[in-house]
């Protein structure tokens, strides 16, 4: 591949959430850009491709939710979004269940029908020692009934890891509640764009110049050069060639197919939380949208080894892969023209609104 020798403002490594609203927020200030990424479609994991008419989520279903208005505002200046109530079901070896865990689940569980009978029960079966790992944190919080039918499987599945191995922090934002409420996230704002997310990038991106199918590494010096300052979004032990060693993460892999049948399972998202099915989670794309289109889009889930070659999902943030991580921020702190950040870059996974507002307070330090 040639380019022109030209000199940028910045060169933008990712056409992700935040390379995108970097790439904007600077259009805007008159400078610059080029954006680059090694996939060939831009919006990073939100990418959503149009199949006969269904916005299918091709790298995992991505719900907007935020209690930040100024978040919320921001991004709906891309696209118009409609309300979306985001409800799970949990399948339990052909046992189903509504989640997250909530007045509903227990009264499936136990045939509770007050919140006093669904805490006694709870009561009597959590955990009171103290806490080392995940499946203590588990127990502690919601007992055994439900560690073992919801938890214990789907995470060990998740992670590859037994839950006495994981760290407690994993599963601390786990949400109970003694109410009939099983919207999963209880943010004031929350919604989908009608349309899907890739129209969003598009506009984001629509003033900065793009080049896909672009490995920064294959020729990195080069594509320095092409710019006064360098926004890194990818991983940050690969950018300083794995000095410390690698961060461990989870992948995953999908398995899309195409549907003749209008309707193969009737919800968004069905969990499958026992050990023994080999995929976590089955998407069927049409029901985020709502559409009422011919036919359907599913999607099975599958964990992953991250193997240096498929796509880094979730970062194994325990002590070893903590103090790794933070040897590689220090040497980010020497580097006067590369700036980093967004979930790769700085070894965390980020929700959406979370990687914008991160890019939007970098910005302000922008010149």
């Amino acid at each position: 591949m040639i380019l022109m020798k030209k000199k940028y403002d910045y060169l933008i490594v990712g056409a992700g959430i935040f390379g995108s609203v970097c790439a904007y927020e600077l259009s805007k200030k008159g400078k610059k850009c080029l954006v680059i990424d090694k996939r060939d479609v831009i919006g990073g994991n939100c990418y959503t491709e149009n199949v006969d008419g269904i916005h299918v989520h091709k790298y995992g279903a991505h719900i907007f939710h935020t209690n930040d208005k100024h978040i919320w505002d921001y991004i709906n200046q891309f696209a118009e979004f409609k309300q979306y109530t985001h409800n799970v079901i949990a399948n339990y070896k052909g046992s189903m269940y509504t989640l997250p865990f909530n007045m509903w689940t227990f009264n499936q569980l136990w045939n509770v029908t007050t919140p006093e009978e669904a805490q006694e029960k709870i009561n009597k079966q959590k955990y009171t020692g103290t806490i080392t790992n995940l499946e203590e944190q588990a127990l502690s919080m919601v007992g055994t009934d439900i560690y073992e039918k919801f938890i214990k499987g789907y995470t060990e599945k998740q992670w590859d890891k037994s839950c006495t191995e994981l760290p407690a922090s994993i599963i601390k934002r786990i949400p109970v509640r003694f109410t009939w409420d099983s919207n999963y996230f209880n943010d004031k704002y929350t919604g989908m764009p009608i349309g899907g997310y890739t129209q969003i990038f598009d506009k984001m991106l629509n003033d900065s110049e793009v080049l896909l199918n672009v490995d920064y590494f294959d020729n990195k010096d080069y594509y320095d050069n092409l710019a006064d300052k360098i926004i890194y979004t990818g991983p940050i032990d690969k950018f300083f060639d794995y000095k410390f060693g690698r961060l461990e993460y989870r992948s995953l892999e999908w398995k899309t197919l195409k549907l003749s049948r209008d309707n193969f399972q009737g919800n968004p998202v069905i969990n499958y939380t026992d050990a023994e099915t080999p995929y976590t989670r089955i998407l069927e794309h049409k029901w985020f949208d709502n559409h009422n289109q011919k036919g359907t889009v599913i999607s099975y889930e599958y964990p992953k080894d991250y193997n240096g070659h498929n796509e880094p999902y979730y970062p194994i943030r325990d002590d070893r892969n903590t103090k790794t991580y933070e040897k590689y921020h220090e040497l980010t702190k020497g580097l006067k023209t590369h700036i980093f950040g967004g979930r790769l870059a700085t070894y965390v996974y980020y929700d959406m609104h979370q990687v914008i507002a991160q890019a939007l307070t970098m910005i302000k330090e922008f010149d």
